[in-house]
């Protein structure tokens, strides 16, 4: 039992959360490439993804990669964090909210390309060992994605500030 929930109902959660911040996550980078910083949307993100690797600490397995990602995870997220809300994206804080960002959601893309690898039988038979070619092409493609998509971002993403000068 993990929060008085059996491992599947947790497991279950679990996945919803990664869900969410993913999904969340992708609505963000493409606010971040029209300068929009939805505020709510990003702090869902934000507060997703904490969740996600948080809860991944908690199922009964021994410390691996998962955890070694989690961890990482929590720094890239907290140096997000103190960019956006602390910092207020001023500076150079801009570009380090835009690549920590876009780094955690590129980790949580990694993993569930990774689950997916693991988790879906069509997916599972391309790649059991999770060495064999598809797995890599799959994880190359997201990596790629990641980094267009991040050089983008660090590009475009220059919200304003303050409200305009009314002339």
């Amino acid at each position: 039992m993990i929060l008085g929930m059996s491992l599947a109902t947790f497991t279950q959660f679990h996945v919803i959360i990664s869900l969410i911040a993913i999904i969340s996550g992708i609505v963000v980078v493409l606010g971040m490439l029209g300068a929009n910083r939805m505020p709510g949307m990003t702090a869902l993100f934000l507060i997703t993804t904490v969740a996600t690797s948080v809860t991944g600490f908690m199922f009964p397995t021994p410390f691996d990669a998962a955890d070694v990602i989690g961890i990482i995870s929590l720094v890239i997220l907290a140096m997000a964090i103190l960019a956006l809300y602390a910092y207020k994206l001023a500076g150079t804080w801009r570009g380090v909210y835009v690549v920590s960002a876009m780094v955690a959601l590129y980790l949580n893309c990694f993993v569930l390309v990774v689950q997916s690898f693991m988790k879906i039988g069509f997916f599972h038979a391309l790649a059991p060992t999770q060495k064999e070619p598809p797995f890599a092409v799959a994880q190359g493609a997201v990596l790629i994605l990641f980094i267009g998509l991040g050089v983008a971002a660090f590009k475009k993403f220059r919200p304003m500030t303050r409200a305009p000068a009314i002339a």
